[in-house]
C-alpha cells in the first residue's frame, strides 16, 4: 500500500498484539532467572491501570517498542492487524474499521461535504481529531504509547467510537534533567524512488519545576506508481459512447457508432509520481506549580504533502502504472494546540484538558472518470440535441476536483478520579466539543468546448464561503458548505469490588450533538430547504418549493421523510443516552476473566438534498424520497474475555470472543440512475458481527520471543430497507473490507556479540483473508463499463451475490441483464526481516519489507466508476540508525 506514516504502523502492530511487541524487549529477571513479559501501564480508562488488570480488550505499544521495532512506515505492519482495517486513496484520505463494523465511505470529493462521521475514534493524547472522511493523518514521533480499544468505548470517549478508539500518546516533558536524539533511515523501493526520513527530539529542565521538550521531523517517501502514456490500443481509456450514454438516460441515437474523442496525458507522463513529505514539529512545556497541581501545554504543527495517486490501474500492464489527466496534489496542515491542568481537591484526582484543531486542506483530483458514472455526462461531454445520428459525438472528457476545507475544533473535558485504593471507585466528567468546517468544492465537469462560459453561481447565500460566484468559466458544480457540530456530554464510570477478586464495573454517558448543516450547491440552496423542513409548516413549504411543495407535504404526513429532529433553524438535535456494564474476575494473579456490554454510536448526517423524489420513480423507487438525514446508527456489543500470562510469566495468551449488532447501519449512496446525481447518506438496514480476537506471546528462551496474533470474523447483513433489495447485497451477505480470518507471526532472537553490542533478527509475516467491496451489487455492471471504457477488463475477482442488480435499468451488449456482485479483495501473504545491533545510546538496523515483493490488494476504489486498486508498497530495503543522548 501508500508508504504511509509512523502513527498508522504503530495503531497496526498494536492492534495486531495485545503486548507481543514487546519482542523487542529484553526483560531479565532481577535473580538472573528465565525473562519476564513486561507489563505496560495505560489510561485506556482514564485513570493509570496495568494492561493486563483493565476488564476490557485492549492493546498498547510503549516508546521502546515503538524505537526498537523500527515503526517507519505504514507497509510495514498494515499487514500485522488482524481485526482493524484502514482503507484509504492515500496519506490523510483513511478510514479505519475495528472488527468488521465497516460500510461504504464517501468518494474522497464529497468527503468533507457529505460523509458519514467514523465509526472509529481518535485521540492525540486527550483531544479527538477524528473527522469525517479525512481522519487528522498525525506523524508518530516522540510517542510514549499507543493505544488501541476495540469494541463501543463511547461511555468514556463519545461519539465516533462506536466500534473502537484508538490513542495516541506523546511523549511529555521529563523534569529529571537533559535529554536529547535523533533518528535517520534511508530505503529503496523496487521499481520506485528513494525514501528517507529525520527524526530529532530535545529535552531541557531551564529550572525543577519548568521542564521544556521539542521533536521535529521530515520524512520524505518516495514514489512508485507511473503515469504512462495514454494508449488506448494497449489497455488505456479510449472512452464509450455506450457507457455514458446508457447512464444519461439513453440520448444518443447510436452510441456504439458515436466517435468519442481519447484523451492526452503527454505533458503529465512520469515515473513515480506519488510522492508524500511529513513535516512538523511538537512543543511541549510542563510546569509543577506546586506539588498538588501540574500544567502541561503542548502545540503540534505538521504539512502534509502528496503528489499524484496511490492505487494502480488494473487494466493497465503491471501493478504500478495508471493513466492521469490532471495533476493531483493534497496539501494537509494542522496547528493542534492543547492544555491539561492536573491537580487534587481533597481526595479527588481532578483533570481539566482542553484543545484547540485548525486544520487546511487544499487538493486538486482528476475527476475524468466521472464521465462514466455521472447523470449528466452526455449533456457536459457530448453534442447530440437535436443532430441526426451520424453528427452526434463526444468530445474531451477530462475533468478535475479542486477543494478548499478550513476546519476548527475546540474541546473541552473536565473529570474527577476517587482513589484507586478505595473499594469503589468512580470516574466522571462533562465533555464539550465544537466543530466547525467550512468547505468549498470545484468541479470541472463540462467539456470547455461545448460549455466556454459556465459562469456558475450558487442558488442561495447563507451560510456559504465564497462570494456566491460567478465562478472560473470552466466550472459546472460547486459545494459550499458550512457544517457545525455541538456536542455536550456527561459521563461517569463506577468500579466496584464485590470480593476480593470480583469487581462490577458500570458506566453510562448522556450526550446532546447539535448538527448546524449551511450552504449551497450551485443546485440546491441547502440553508433554504433545511430552514423548510425545520418549520415543517405547509405555508413554509410552499414558500421554500413553489409548485412541487405538495409532494414534500404529503410525504411528511405520512411519515416518509422523518423531520422530527429538526429545530426551527433546520438544526439536527439528538439527545440520548448509552450504557456499559462489565463483570471481572481475577482468577489469579496472573490470570483475569471478564464479560462486557457495551453501546457506541454515530449521530445522524444531513443531507445536502433530503426530501428529493426519485429520478426514476419506479418499483422500490416509486415512492421513494431522500431522507432529510441519516438517523443515528447503534451498536450494541457483548464480549467474553481473558488476560493470562503463565508458565512463570513467561507466556501471556489474551483472547476475546464478541457478539455485536449494528441497527440502522448508515451509510453512502450514489444512486445517479434511479434516485439523485447527488452523493447522501442513508440508513441500509442492520447487521451482526460475531467474532473472536487472539494473540500469544512466548518467551521461548532468554533469546528467543515468538509471539502471534490472529481474528476470526463472521459478518451479516440480517435486514435490508425494502428500496435497497436488490443493490444492496441480500441478507446473510458479508460486510465490507473484512476477512474472515487473519493472522500473523513474529519471531524475534537476541545474541550477544563479543564486544558488548546486542545483535537482534526480526521477522514477520502476515495473512489477510479475502474481503468484499462496498455496500452495492454493482461490481458487473463496473466491469462492463471497464470492458468498454478501456477496450479490456480489470481482471478482478468478483463474487456474484444475486442473478440480477437492480440499480440499473440499462443492460449489456448483448441485451442481457446484469447479475448483482461485489469486487474481491483477494487473500495475501507478505512477509518482512530486519537485522541490527545496538547499545544503550544508538541502533542500526537493516531492513528488508515485503520480501516476496506481493502486491497484495489492501483496497479497491470504485469511486471512479471503474476499479483502481491500492496495492502492498513494493519490496523495500532500507537502512536506519538512531543515538540518543542523556
Amino acid at each position: 500500500m501508500f508508504h504511509k506514516n509512523k502513527l498508522s504502523s504503530a495503531i497496526v502492530l498494536a492492534m495486531a498484539t495485545s503486548s507481543y511487541a514487546m519482542a523487542a524487549e529484553e526483560n531479565v529477571a532481577p535473580d538472573g532467572g528465565k525473562s519476564k513479559i513486561e507489563t505496560i501501564q495505560v489510561t485506556a480508562t482514564k485513570r493509570s491501570e496495568s494492561i493486563q488488570d483493565v476488564p476490557v480488550s485492549i492493546s498498547a505499544l510503549n516508546g521502546k517498542q515503538l524505537d526498537k521495532l523500527g515503526l517507519d512506515n505504514f507497509n510495514e505492519y498494515v499487514e500485522f492487524l488482524p481485526n482493524v482495517v484502514f482503507q484509504g486513496t492515500g496519506p490523510g484520505q483513511n478510514e479505519v474499521y475495528i472488527r468488521g463494523a465497516a460500510t461504504t465511505q464517501t468518494n474522497i470529493s464529497v468527503s468533507t461535504v457529505q460523509a458519514l462521521q467514523p465509526s472509529v475514534a481518535f485521540y492525540l493524547d486527550e483531544q479527538p481529531v477524528s473527522m469525517q472522511g479525512r481522519n487528522l493523518d498525525v506523524y508518530a514521533t516522540d510517542m510514549q504509547r499507543v493505544e488501541v480499544l476495540p469494541g463501543p468505548q463511547g461511555t468514556l470517549f463519545g461519539a465516533s467510537s462506536q466500534a473502537g478508539t484508538i490513542r495516541m500518546i506523546t511523549k511529555k516533558p521529563d523534569h529529571s534533567g537533559f535529554s536529547a536524539g535523533f533518528k535517520t533511515s534511508i530505503s529503496s523501493t523496487k521499481g520506485g524512488e528513494m525514501s528517507n526520513s529525520v527524526e530529532a527530539y530535545l529535552n531541557i529542565t531551564p529550572t525543577d519545576d519548568l521542564a521544556l521538550r521539542v521533536a521535529a521531523y521530515n520524512d520524505r517517501q518516495g514514489g512508485w506508481i507511473d503515469n504512462i502514456l495514454n494508449d488506448p490500443d494497449n489497455g488505456g481509456y479510449r472512452g464509450s459512447a455506450q457507457v455514458i450514454s446508457r447512464i444519461s438516460g439513453g440520448v444518443l441515437a447510436d452510441p456504439a457508432n458515436t466517435p468519442i474523442v481519447v484523451p492526452k496525458n503527454d505533458s503529465l507522463v512520469k515515473d513515480d509520481i506519488n510522492d508524500a513529505i511529513y513535516s512538523g514539529a511538537r512543543f511541549s512545556a510542563s510546569y509543577h506549580i506546586n506539588p498538588e497541581w501540574d500544567l502541561l501545554v503542548q502545540h503540534t504543527q505538521q504539512t502534509l504533502n502528496t503528489e499524484g495517486v496511490f492505487a494502480y490501474d488494473p487494466n493497465l500492464e503491471g501493478e504500478s502504472s495508471v493513466n492521469r489527466f490532471q495533476p493531483e496534489t493534497n496539501e494537509d496542515d494542522f496547528g493542534l494546540t492543547t492544555w491539561t491542568l492536573e491537580g487534587r481537591l481533597a481526595k479527588l484526582d481532578v483533570v481539566y484538558t482542553g484543545g484547540y484543531l485548525d486544520r487546511e486542506i487544499n487538493s486538486l483530483i482528476d475527476y475524468t472518470g466521472y464521465t462514466n458514472g455521472g447523470l449528466f455526462s452526455a449533456y457536459y461531454v457530448c453534442s447530440y440535441y437535436g443532430l441526426p445520428a451520424e453528427e452526434q459525438k463526444c468530445l474531451d472528457p477530462t475533468k478535475f476536483y479542486h477543494e478548499d476545507t478550513d476546519t476548527s475544533r475546540v474541546t473541552h473535558e473536565l473529570r474527577f478520579n476517587t482513589p484507586v485504593e478505595n473499594r469503589w471507585r468512580l470516574t466522571a466528567g462533562v465533555f464539550y466539543d465544537d466543530q466547525d468546517l467550512s468547505t468549498i468544492g470545484s468541479f470541472k465537469i463540462p467539456n470547455t468546448d461545448l460549455f466556454p462560459n459556465m459562469a456558475r453561481t450558487l442558488v442561495g447565500s447563507e451560510g456559504i464561503n465564497s462570494d456566491g460566484g460567478p465562478f472560473p468559466s470552466e466550472v459546472g458544480f460547486i459545494n459550499d458548505i458550512t457544517h457545525t457540530i455541538e456536542q455536550i456530554a456527561v459521563f461517569g464510570q463506577g468500579e466496584y469490588d464485590l470480593t476480593d477478586t470480583v469487581t462490577l464495573t458500570l458506566g453510562a454517558r448522556w450526550y446532546q450533538i447539535d448538527d448546524t448543516y449551511k450552504g449551497s450547491t450551485s443546485t440546491v440552496d441547502v440553508s433554504g430547504r433545511l430552514r423548510a423542513f425545520g418549520d415543517g409548516s405547509d405555508q413554509a413549504l410552499v414558500d421554500f418549493f413553489g409548485d412541487d411543495a405538495q409532494g414534500y407535504i404529503d410525504a411528511i404526513d405520512s411519515g416518509q421523510l422523518d423531520i422530527s429532529l429538526l429545530d426551527d433553524n433546520g438544526t439536527v438535535s439528538v439527545d440520548d443516552v448509552i450504557y456499559k456494564a462489565s463483570v471481572d474476575w481475577k482468577m489469579s494473579e496472573d490470570v483475569l476473566l471478564f464479560a462486557t456490554y457495551s453501546e457506541g454510536f454515530r449521530p445522524p448526517v444531513t443531507n445536502r438534498v433530503g426530501g428529493g423524489a426519485a429520478a426514476k420513480p419506479e418499483g422500490a423507487f416509486a415512492n421513494f424520497r431522500i431522507p432529510v438525514y441519516s438517523t443515528t446508527d447503534t451498536l450494541d456489543n457483548y464480549e467474553l474475555g481473558i488476560k493470562g500470562d503463565f508458565l512463570e510469566q513467561t507466556l501471556r495468551i489474551n483472547a476475546t470472543a464478541y457478539y455485536s449488532e449494528i441497527t440502522d447501519l448508515q451509510t453512502s449512496r450514489f444512486d445517479p440512475t434511479n434516485i439523485s446525481f447527488l452523493v447522501f447518506t442513508d440508513n441500509v438496514g442492520t447487521a451482526e458481527i460475531k467474532g473472536l480476537d487472539a494473540d500469544f506471546q512466548w518467551y521461548a528462551t532468554d533469546n528467543l520471543v515468538i509471539s502471534g496474533a490472529m481474528s476470526w470474523l463472521d459478518t451479516e447483513l440480517t435486514e435490508i430497507n425494502t428500496e435497497l433489495q436488490g443493490i444492496a447485497p441480500p441478507e446473510g451477505s458479508r460486510l465490507p473490507f473484512s476477512a474472515k480470518f487473519s493472522g500473523n507471526l513474529q519471531a524475534s532472537y537476541f545474541y550477544m556479540l563479543e564486544n558488548g553490542w546486542e545483535g537482534y533478527v526480526n521477522g514477520a509475516i502476515n495473512y489477510t483473508g479475502d474481503r468484499l467491496v462496498g455496500m452495492t451489487m454493482d461490481a458487473y455492471v463496473m466491469e462492463d463499463a471497464t470492458r468498454l471504457i478501456y477496450g479490456t477488463g480489470s481482471g478482478l475477482k468478483i463474487q456474484q451475490e444475486a442473478a440480477t442488480f437492480d440499480g440499473v435499468s440499462y443492460t449489456d451488449e448483448a441485451g442481457n441483464t446484469f447479475a448483482g456482485g461485489r469486487y474481491v479483495q483477494e487473500g495475501y501473504t507478505v512477509a518482512n526481516i530486519a537485522f541490527g545491533v545496538r547499545t544503550d545510546q544508538w541502533k542500526a538496523e537493516l531492513y528488508i519489507d515485503n520480501i516476496t515483493d506481493e502486491r497484495g490488494d489492501q483496497y479497491i476504489d470504485t469511486q471512479q466508476f471503474t476499479p483502481k486498486v491500492v496495492s502492498s508498497r513494493p519490496r523495500t530495503i532500507g537502512m536506519r540508525f538512531s543515538y540518543d543522548m542523556y
